[in-house]
């Protein structure tokens, strides 16, 4: 079953639903929203996708609104913070790889000016080719969290079936892949 379809049945919990109708496949511009993505994306790993939406708002306070800038500079003080913080998840590999990974933006902002400009220069690739780039820069970033995180900023098609009602809101909001 698709998530366009999934979203519409009964049961499906209502945060589900506005994460597809209104952030899934839409384009992502600045830089902290898309380091929050991908946070976000590495955290799932293991998990559903409903925990790390009822989470998204104490990640969001946790790693301070996704600030690439303050993450990078995360010592041991405020990883042990984050590691005690039972409003995230508490999983060390992947409070590394968030640490680690905003260093990693950080420069990419210095070779590149922006994170969003480096993928747009990567752009367009297979799905195998930018599992392979993102294994090359980030940790934690296996082949079902870059195809996600991909997915879910307008980079790579799929996030939505054609006869789902937001799909055309998507194509209107200029997704990458559209210029392929």
């Amino acid at each position: 079953m698709s998530y366009c379809d999934y979203v519409l049945k009964p049961e499906c919990d209502p945060l589900h639903r506005h994460y597809h109708d209104r952030f899934y496949g839409f384009p992502i511009e600045d830089d902290n929203e898309l380091f929050g993505r991908l946070v976000m994306e590495i955290n799932q790993a293991g998990l559903s996708w409903l925990t790390i939406l009822k989470k998204e708002k104490h990640f969001r306070m946790a790693f301070d609104n996704f600030d690439v800038e303050k993450v990078a500079l995360y010592g041991e003080e405020e990883r042990g913070r984050l590691l005690s913080d039972a409003g995230i998840i508490r999983n060390k590999l992947k409070v590394d790889a968030a640490i680690h990974n905003a260093g990693v933006i950080l420069e990419l902002r210095r070779q590149h000016g922006s994170f969003r400009q480096w993928l747009d220069m990567h752009h367009p690739r297979e799905k195998a080719a930018w599992v392979k780039l993102f294994k090359a820069h980030f940790r934690f970033t296996g082949g079902e969290i870059v195809n996600e995180f991909l997915m879910s900023t307008g980079y790579l098609a799929g996030a939505h079936h054609k006869e789902c009602a937001v799909y055309h809101d998507v194509l209107k909001s200029q997704p990458r892949w559209l210029n392929v």
